[in-house]
């Protein structure tokens, strides 16, 4: 988009996001665990805090006018004015779970809103030294030398004959999930589990086809993975087969389909 006020932004906020992942390499190293509970029962450590306290500094310092929904300061209670439309979306630690259990599927997730669309996204995974980008227009994955590579990440046409659907790996959806699945020509074993919004860059990557969701998420969950996914040609949709769009007022998305190119 030619008038997106992130994408000028892009090494900068790399930046930010690679040292957010190194505050939570630091606590994990130590095996530090959780030190608390929000309001819906979700484990919160160290880690978040120390992330999230990284990347709204480095946010407001670096675009100051644009606020910062992020998902510890909401549990807090700190909500900014999103009224104008435009604002950062972070999740600066995606997979508190997978962090507790060690899985190292664990995303620092930074979003970018405008006028309810995701249109600016980063994952960076650090311990498995994934890095997914997307400035709204292309779609990035960083190679082994550091650099952001646009032909890495393609969402590929799917080979009906070599399906691969993610399902969330500590956040199963039950039955439902599973007929869907199955209707949709998903067998249970082309399932691979998968923690955090790495799925998205997978998919985006053409490692994957397919991300279900029918349980709970946030706008912080989805907004960074979602602009990857769609500037590499893939698609989130909701079950109405509309794209999924983001409301400054309600924070809870519907439940949604992550797909790769040509489902």
């Amino acid at each position: 988009m030619s008038d997106n006020p992130f994408a000028e932004h892009l090494p900068a906020v790399l930046d930010i996001a690679l040292r957010a992942g190194d505050s939570i390499l630091y606590h994990y190293h130590k095996q530090s665990g959780a030190t608390g509970f929000k309001q819906d029962g979700s484990p919160v450590t160290e880690a978040d805090r120390a992330s999230e306290a990284v990347i709204v500094f480095g946010l407001e310092y670096l675009t100051p006018q644009i606020p910062i929904l992020s998902e510890e300061q909401v549990a807090l209670g700190k909500i900014p004015d999103l009224s104008g439309g435009v604002y950062w979306c972070v999740d600066p630690l995606d997979g508190t779970k997978e962090y507790l259990k060690r899985t190292d599927e664990f995303t620092v997730c930074i979003g970018g809103i405008m006028a309810g669309q995701a249109v600016f996204g980063l994952l960076v995974a650090p311990v498995l030294g994934l890095v997914y980008a997307s400035d709204g227009r292309q779609a990035w994955k960083r190679d082994g030398q550091g650099r952001l590579e646009a032909v890495a990440c393609r969402a590929r046409p799917v080979d009906e004959s070599q399906r691969v659907t993610l399902v969330s790996r500590s956040h199963r959806d039950g039955a439902e999930l599973d007929e869907f699945l199955l209707a949709e020509g998903f067998p249970e074993a082309s399932r691979r589990t998968m923690g955090s919004a790495i799925k998205f860059g997978q998919i985006a990557e053409g490692a994957a086809d397919l991300y279900a969701r029918f349980g709970p998420t946030n706008q912080w969950d989805t907004a960074a993975g979602q602009a990857v996914l769609e500037a590499a040609g893939g698609s989130v949709r909701t079950h109405d087969g509309d794209r999924l769009c983001y409301d400054p007022l309600r924070f809870a998305n519907p439940p949604f389909i992550a797909m790769g190119r040509g489902i």
